[in-house]
């Protein structure tokens, strides 16, 4: 598979905005084509898989998500957008992002989290796909376990740290192969101390930056990266309208749309879900997790 120019443009549209989620400049850096995607295969995953739990109820026997087949050479698959586009499903994904280095400015009030954000997507009961950060889950972690002992929700690895896994990345600290390949465990790790059961063997890199070396890092992992087709841009927006408008306009059927569960980097993500969820709805859309879109 390779990226479109258009890809990459979109990438580099959103450098300022996927930086600020992680506390960086905007120092924009292409993503390299990753070696193929390969068709879906259950492979076993490095993470826990999702439990079909309520929340505060015991963890019923799990079922293993799906995920895709290593490309050539045994690289991380990286998966954008379901193949099956005659089936009107999109899949709404949230990255709740906190970098290592953002403990102070969390401890001074500034808030990574969005519970109503949570609370909304439960209300309009809209299944959803959180990639979250191991310093997120650290940060919060009841809510990191009441969000991944919910059925409506799986918890996918952003990295522990928020740093890159190819420089340049928007200005992103970098981490080496060794550390990169740490970083994913710990965040693996830091959920299952937070108590969350529902998380799934996917990774999306910090700033949607990678390069074969990154995909190489991560082949022992076993996780299929995911990355996005839609762009929100709900980060750092004013206009809820603005974002809706843009979500609507890009969602098609198969589509993963990237938005953000970080009040102080997305502040209007819950009032554009309340505007999105019902005109997609409308449409003839019905929501699914990433793990939907990759078993079909």
């Amino acid at each position: 598979m390779t990226i479109s120019v258009r890809k990459v443009a979109v990438v580099a549209a959103l450098g300022a905005a996927l930086a600020g989620c992680g506390g960086g400049s905007a120092t924009p850096g292409a993503a390299s084509a990753p070696a193929g995607t390969g068709a879906p295969a259950s492979a076993a995953p490095s993470g826990s898989p999702s439990s079909g739990a309520s929340p505060g109820a015991s963890a019923a026997a799990p079922s293993k998500p799906p995920t895709i087949a290593p490309g050539p050479g045994g690289l991380t698959p990286v998966f954008e957008r379901s193949r099956q586009t005659t089936d009107k499903t999109v899949a709404l994904t949230f990255d709740a992002d906190m970098t290592s280095d953002q403990g102070p400015r969390a401890a001074s009030g500034e808030h990574f989290d969005n519970p109503q954000l949570i609370s909304t997507l439960r209300q309009l009961k809209v299944p959803s796909t959180v990639f979250m950060t191991g310093r997120w889950a650290e940060e919060y972690p009841d809510q990191a376990k009441a969000i991944g002992t919910d059925p409506n929700f799986e918890i996918a690895n952003h990295s522990y740290s928020h740093h890159a896994f190819k420089s340049p990345c928007y200005g992103l600290p970098a981490l080496d192969g060794a550390a990169a390949r740490a970083d994913v465990d710990r965040a693996f790790e830091a959920f299952r101390k937070a108590g969350a059961v529902n998380t799934v063997p996917y990774f999306r890199f910090p700033g949607g930056c990678y390069d074969d070396q990154a995909l190489r890092v991560l082949a022992t992992a076993k996780v299929t990266a995911v990355q996005w087709d839609v762009v929100s841009g709900d980060a750092f927006a004013k206009d809820p309208d603005a974002v809706a408008e843009q979500v609507l306009a890009g969602v098609k059927p198969g589509s993963v749309v990237v938005m953000h569960c970080t009040r102080s980097a997305a502040p209007v993500t819950e009032e554009a879900i309340r505007k999105i969820v019902p005109e997609l709805r409308k449409r003839g859309y019905r929501f699914a997790k990433v793990s939907d879109l990759i078993g079909k």
